[in-house]
């Protein structure tokens, strides 16, 4: 009796099983289209959304609906801010999205991917092939002369001449006042309001190439455009004294009394420039937690050639902040 009860348990329990698996299968084959969609929908995060676009593309491959799920996957990839993880999604991304459309679709998210995934190479070449096909893009232009300014910083110079091309032609396209048929008017307006950065941008990458009279001039340019930018005010400084320690070596090396007395009014006036450079940026960079670093950086160059004009002494140094913070 128990073994015929055994043996029946045993049918049911096979049974069950079988009923389980078609039941599942049947689920499985009851997923539609729009349900596949709907869950890329639901998905609340870059990765759980990939997910759902992966598994619509295999339920789905020949979906007159893939390019917009491209596009939402791209767009999902833009948000990411960790360059290992817009990198991991990207690879997949681009495993299920092959046709020529789709990976058109993908490279402006590949391209920041690259940026902040720190794959300069990478970045580059994409972004030379996206200007190819629009030479007028203002955010491949402006990304990428930040990119190649960043990495001039860092002392790598690979990328300084094509980023400053980017760079002055961005500032061409702005200065225009015309609108790229493929830019959004509010995606214009943000383009617009990095003007100052890009002519500061330009500056640091025409210092690279060794061209001092041009980053100035652009330095002061963009304290124009944006006076309560004490960054701007710092690289000037900068930037003047780089002048000035060239001029100060002609100076040693003259022998003639009359011409280094002019050379002597020039670095004076050089000098008071400078000063005056840094001290607006201490006074803009006073008081606000953002530009602490560049406080602690720029106080001891300041101190120092303000001693050199006034008998090494700091009187009235103060006052000279106070006055471009607009304090009595």
């Amino acid at each position: 009796m128990k073994l015929v009860n055994r043996k029946l348990t045993g049918v049911l329990v096979s049974a069950f099983c079988v009923f389980a698996v078609s039941n599942a299968a049947v689920s499985a084959q009851s997923i539609t289209e729009a349900d596949a969609l709907a869950a890329i929908k639901r998905a609340t995060n870059p990765t759980t959304k990939l997910t759902a676009a992966e598994d619509f593309i295999a339920r789905f491959p020949n979906s007159t609906e893939r390019l917009s799920v491209a596009e939402v996957i791209a767009g999902e990839i833009f948000k990411v801010k960790n360059g290992m993880v817009a990198l991991t999604l990207l690879e997949r991304a681009q495993a299920i999205f092959t046709s020529e459309k789709e990976r058109e679709v993908l490279k402006p998210a590949a391209l920041e991917a690259y940026v902040i995934g720190n794959r300069p190479d990478d970045a580059f070449a994409l972004a030379a092939d996206l200007l190819t096909k629009n030479p007028d893009d203002l955010q491949v232009l402006t990304r990428m002369t930040q990119v190649g300014t960043e990495e001039a910083s860092r002392k790598n110079r690979k990328y300084a001449a094509i980023s400053l091309q980017y760079g002055l032609k961005a500032i061409e396209l702005l200065e225009e006042n015309s609108k790229p048929a493929t830019l959004a008017d509010e995606a214009l307006a943000t383009q617009r309001g990095k003007l100052d950065r890009l002519y500061q941008q330009t500056a640091i990458l025409y210092l690279a190439a060794g061209n001092v009279q041009e980053a100035k001039a652009r330095l002061t340019k963009a304290s124009t455009l944006s006076p309560q930018d004490p960054s701007n005010f710092a690289l000037l400084a900068r930037v003047i004294n780089a002048d000035y320690l060239v001029q100060k070596e002609a100076y040693d090396a003259m022998k003639d009394p009359k011409s280094k007395q002019d050379a002597q009014k020039k670095l004076d006036d050089l000098l008071d420039s400078m000063i005056e450079a840094y001290a607006r940026a201490v006074a803009l960079a006073t008081g606000r937690v953002e530009y602490q670093s560049l406080l602690q950086s720029v106080i001891p160059d300041l101190t120092v050639h303000y001693k050199t004009r006034h008998n090494q002494s700091i009187k009235g140094l103060q006052e000279l902040i106070n006055r471009y913070r607009g304090v009595p």
